[in-house]
């Protein structure tokens, strides 16, 4: 009982001496704590800031992006692992979509929508361009809804085809 008591004892100091071992550490350092829990810097990878700011759902996909010509800074085109800071302008196309950014913060952890959107200005010009895009698209695909595209017949177009070559023959 006793070996077992004082065994006990020095558990609990060697615990409490880590214990206050690491409170001494994060008093002594708190930039150390404060920058692992900071996610803005001043610059950061393209790649890295398209990811955070939710223009890619993958790293691999905005770099993807990048390299094959998809985003331009300042009108060139650049590589993945560019510098992005505060004030460049991005031109970001994504599907039949372009976006042009002004960056107001370098973050390189992804974060919520809401706070990813602060972290950019997108450009009155390419607000309406997009929005006219995206109701050109809705309108012809209303158009389309109302006649069928060329292509193989369903079964109501199969059967009234049948009926048409029955009339026909007789």
């Amino acid at each position: 009982f006793t070996r077992a008591r004082s065994l006990a004892v020095v558990n609990r100091l060697s615990y409490n001496s880590s214990l206050a071992m690491l409170h001494a550490q994060a008093v002594a350092a708190p930039t150390l704590v404060t920058l692992m829990n900071e996610p803005e810097t001043d610059k950061v990878r393209l790649d890295k800031w398209l990811w955070a700011t939710r223009f890619f759902k993958t790293r691999g996909l905005a770099s993807e992006a990048v390299s094959g010509g998809k985003v331009h800074c300042g009108g060139a085109r650049v590589k993945p692992a560019r510098q992005v800071s505060a004030g460049d302008v991005l031109e970001i196309r994504k599907g039949p979509y372009e976006f042009t950014v002004i960056v107001e913060r370098a973050i390189e952890k992804r974060v919520a929508a809401p706070e990813a959107r602060k972290a950019y200005t997108e450009t009155d010009a390419s607000l309406e361009a997009r929005e006219a895009l995206q109701q050109r698209l809705r309108d012809d695909r209303m158009a389309s809804q109302g006649e069928r595209l060329a292509g193989r017949p369903n079964k109501r177009d199969r059967r009234l085809l049948q009926q048409v070559k029955q009339r026909n023959s007789e």
